[in-house]
């Protein structure tokens, strides 16, 4: 069926055309028969209906949303160029389009422009961005905020300016191809519209468009890649020895959440042992940013009890510290979740579920670490699997191949048996280096036929510090780098097992009369502590040593070997 107002368009097409048909006959011969000519009328209105519905598809085409392409627009013109005297009316009505309705029959080729303008724009303000001198920790909507009061520089200005040359030059090129002849102004007036709504943008309407923003952000100051089989294959021999090895369950389920215990606030909880040396080394920053992070004064037991949002803060400079450090003060890597498979676990490799599905992003300034890590912090701090992350991501800021090298043997390992971490592990985490030992600097040994072993340690004063309680058994000697960090915070390795010692005081280490007698706080994430635990040390009492010492704490074995003047 026929629409009635293709039926009235045929109508008036047909009429005038039959008359002309007629006049045409009376001027030459006449027909041969009634039935020829009823067959001609028949033929020529078959004929009208068709250009007539073919006139309105196209009409239609052109009042739709999607972009035509060049080649349509070309078929479309020469189809009404041949059929302008059968609907003069729709040719007339395709010269009255407005200036919004030409801007959507751009052609594809326009896209690019526009995705060019809108990201050099992008870049503009990260370059804004990297001129303000100091970096806001605290949202990322005060940096936005920064950024968005330089919308209108002299800079600002120049970048428009070179948007509306570059968009006349690409009108100036669409007018020479065989697409429609639009007016100029128009066209240069809905470019400027379109920069105009940008520039505006109110300082309220970024801070709605935040997550946005970041991304935009972190996509021009990030670089992003999913893993592969094999550097998965190279993490899984570097951590376990073998790419057969998986993460065990005491490691799949922790993460770094804090105790709800009002007095243990600060602390983090561990659920199973295992990665207690990973657990300990956060801690011990955590607490570096909760008791010395805003100034270098002493601070009083208060400061144990941060808010909740406080406490997640702390833990996003700690974290952001210890990868920083890793990369050598120049880089860090984030690995993040993207909760499905990144590659196909094929031959000598046993999948885990965890790292099939990381996705890497690297970032070269430390400021845009803070932000990526602001963002995706929820990763760490709820997990479920928050310690293995800061564990690769910790070994890829450094990377592979430096990890390896700072081992004493090439064939060591970051986690031993049942899932416990080594040494290595714990250096790298609190110093930035795997090394194996923990004495000062290096040590070259002479193993006879010109051979020389050279074992490896700590080679600078660290920010956190080590008590081990194989120094009581003299299995190994901890030099004064850890024993007399830059902040008094140590890990206490004792019994296979680590702990956080720490004290409010920072003079402690610098000031011979607070080392008379002074307070430290004890916290263990695995022990259940359900109350603070607090041990006075008074070195001016003289210490003998029982010859029953089994019953001496291992606690207060490592006190001891910290100096000489605890004693």
């Amino acid at each position: 069926m026929i629409s009635e107002e293709l039926q009235a368009t045929v109508k008036d097409k047909h009429r005038p055309r039959s008359g002309l048909i007629v006049r045409g006959m009376m001027a030459g011969p006449v027909a041969s028969s009634p039935e020829d000519l009823q067959k001609r009328r028949l033929s020529k209105r078959s004929t009208s209906i068709s250009s007539a519905a073919q006139l309105k598809g196209e009409k239609e085409e052109g009042n739709d949303l999607s972009v035509p392409s060049v080649d349509s627009q070309e078929s479309k013109e020469t189809s009404t160029q041949v059929n302008t005297e059968f609907s003069p009316r729709t040719l007339s009505s395709s010269h009255t389009i407005s200036a919004s309705e030409k801007l959507r029959n751009i052609p594809k080729d326009t896209d690019d422009f526009f995705a060019k303008l809108f990201s050099e724009r992008g870049r503009t303000k990260t370059e804004e961005r990297k001129l303000v001198p100091n970096f806001c920790t605290e949202s990322n909507e005060k940096s936005l905020k920064v950024s968005a009061s330089h919308r209108h520089s002299g800079t600002g200005k120049e970048k428009k300016e070179r948007s509306l040359k570059k968009s006349e030059n690409w009108l100036s090129g669409l007018r020479k191809s065989p697409t429609p002849t639009w007016n100029k102004e128009d066209q240069t007036k809905d470019v400027l519209e379109l920069v105009d709504v940008e520039d505006e943008a109110t300082t309220g309407e970024v801070s709605k468009n935040l997550n946005l923003s970041t991304l935009h952000m972190l996509q021009e100051v990030s670089v992003s890649k999913a893993i592969d089989i094999s550097l998965a294959k190279e993490l899984k021999n570097l951590l376990f020895g073998s790419s057969l090895c998986c993460f065990s369950e005491e490691w799949k389920i922790q993460s770094f959440t804090f105790n709800n215990i009002p007095q243990l606030k600060y602390g983090i909880v561990q659920k199973k042992g295992g990665p207690c040396g990973v657990l300990a080394a956060v801690q011990a920053c955590v607490l570096q940013q909760l008791i010395f992070g805003d100034s270098n004064r002493n601070k009083d037991a208060r400061c144990l009890q941060p808010s909740e949002v406080h406490r997640t803060k702390c833990l996003t400079m700690a974290l952001a510290d210890i990868l920083w450090r890793a990369g050598g003060n120049e880089k860090a890597v984030v690995a993040l979740p993207s909760g499905r498979q990144q590659f196909t676990p094929i031959g000598k490799y046993k999948a885990d579920g965890i790292l099939e599905t990381l996705i890497l992003h690297s970032s070269t300034r430390y400021e845009d670490l803070i932000v990526l890590l602001q963002q995706n912090i929820h990763q760490f701090e709820i997990g479920p699997c928050g310690c293995i992350l800061l564990t690769v991501s910790v070994i890829l800021s450094r990377s592979i191949n430096l990890v390896r090298n700072d081992f004493d043997v090439l064939t060591n390992r970051l986690i031993g048996s049942h899932g416990y971490c080594t040494q290595e592990l714990v250096n790298l985490l609190l110093t930035g280096k795997a090394v194996s030992n923990v004495f000062n600097d290096v040590i070259e040994l002479n193993s006879g036929n010109g051979n020389i072993t050279i074992l490896k340690g700590i080679t600078s004063r660290s920010d956190i510090g080590l008590l081990s309680l194989f120094e009581h058994y003299d299995v190994c000697q901890v030099g004064c780098y850890l024993k007399t960090p830059k902040y008094p915070i140590w890990l206490v390795c004792s019994e296979s097992h680590f702990s956080v010692l720490f004290c409010l005081e920072k003079d402690l280490l610098s000031d011979w009369k607070t080392e008379r007698r002074f307070d430290l706080y004890y916290y263990d994430g695995l022990a259940n502590q359900e109350e603070e635990i607090r041990l006075t040390v008074d070195t001016t009492q003289m210490f003998t040593e029982d010859k029953e010492n089994d019953l001496i704490p291992p606690l207060e074995h490592c006190i001891r070997t910290k100096d000489v003047r605890f004693y």
